[in-house]
């Protein structure tokens, strides 16, 4: 489980991975202010406490799945996570609901996987 410090390809995070959840498939968190991306732990929290734990606000943070076989980037990310669900943000489901925060979270993805 790692914070990204370098951009980095699909292919290489698929061989420097450890916690697959799908083939060539991993969990992760992005912080979407100061866009951060987590990789690679056996559950999304794990990512949401290492982001946490470096200066990131849990409001900030949103879960994913990363399909690191993919080009495109709407199959690239899933927004399918428990640590999705804020009421108080008015997102009620794993999902992330809001299409702004969806593109930010895309625009994060794609600024660290090339």
């Amino acid at each position: 489980m790692k914070i990204l410090q370098n951009p980095i390809s699909r292919q290489g995070l698929i061989k420097e991975s450890t916690n697959f959840i799908d083939d060539n498939a991993i969990k992760g968190a992005v912080d979407i202010k100061r866009e951060l991306l987590a990789v690679d732990s056996p559950m999304h929290y794990d990512c949401e406490q290492l982001l946490l734990e470096n200066g990131s606000d849990q409001k900030d943070i949103w879960g994913i799945n990363l399909y690191l076989d993919s080009d495109d980037i709407d199959d690239l990310v899933e927004f399918d996570s428990m640590i999705n669900i804020r009421p108080a943000q008015g997102n009620r489901s794993r999902s992330v609901e809001d299409p702004t925060v969806q593109a930010k979270i895309k625009a994060v993805v794609s600024k660290w996987l090339k």
